[in-house]
């Protein structure tokens, strides 16, 4: 089947997961008491879906107790949990850091240079992160490769659904076929976790599995490949 879109993921597949873990993660955890405290009226939306999700979690907290919703908040970056309001506001807090230099976010030049072709061959580029969309576009805007945000059609986060359910995918195959009509058969998908492989694959898209920093498996449950430019070995219709 012909490949005329790609979709991706970020953190392990275009960029390495230590430049999340070790420099954004920290810079946010550090910074995210003094943001809320000084942003606190911008931020009265985002603060009450912590407090509403939070006592779904059986950890009732007023929407009005800011510092509660900040050890909230603390928790569950410690906790590495996916809460959307967790990723709005670390976007924003990113946001800063980015814009005063603080750092430049992490490309690998196979992922940097693949992308930048298919662009140019008219291939159209979409992301799935877990990470906001606003914290996709900061990234891609301030990679130590330039401003690769150019080069992508659209984004896509956990307000879809997790990564790790096929309906997420059915969700953004659908919108993307009404925009390009392209059938989800004729997606590609990058990851390097399995079970968004495999979740990507029940909703009818084609997968393959980035494997970084470990030798191959020897009997992958996805097409396997160690580099972006390795693809075209598995997909001959790329371009």
């Amino acid at each position: 089947m012909t490949i005329k879109l790609i979709l991706t993921d970020i953190e392990g597949t275009t960029s390495s997961i230590s430049f999340v873990k070790d420099v954004l993660f920290p810079y946010a955890a550090e910074h995210l008491p003094a943001y809320v405290r000084a942003h606190s009226d911008e931020l009265r939306s985002l603060l009450a879906d912590t407090a509403a999700l939070s006592t779904t979690e059986g950890r009732p907290v007023a929407s009005d107790d800011t510092e509660a919703l900040i050890q909230v908040l603390l928790d569950w970056i410690s906790a590495d949990k996916k809460a959307t309001p967790l990723k709005t506001l670390q976007g924003l807090i990113w946001q800063a850091g980015y814009e005063s230099g603080a750092y430049r976010a992490h490309m690998y030049p196979d992922a940097t240079a693949a992308l930048r072709h298919w662009h140019a061959c008219e291939l159209p580029l979409y992301v799935y992160s877990s990470g906001s969309v606003a914290a996709q576009k900061l990234f891609f805007a301030h990679s130590e490769d330039g401003n690769l945000l150019p080069l992508f059609s659209g984004h896509f986060d956990t307000q879809v659904g997790g990564k790790r359910e096929a309906e997420s995918y059915r969700r953004i195959a659908a919108e993307l076929q009404r925009t390009h009509g392209i059938n989800a058969a004729e997606m590609l998908f990058l990851s390097d976790i399995k079970e968004e492989l495999d979740a990507a694959r029940a909703a009818g898209l084609q997968t393959a599995w980035l494997v970084r920093d470990e030798p191959l498996p020897a009997q992958p449950a996805h097409p396997a490949v160690a580099s972006f430019s390795d693809l075209a070995e598995c997909f001959p219709s790329l371009p």
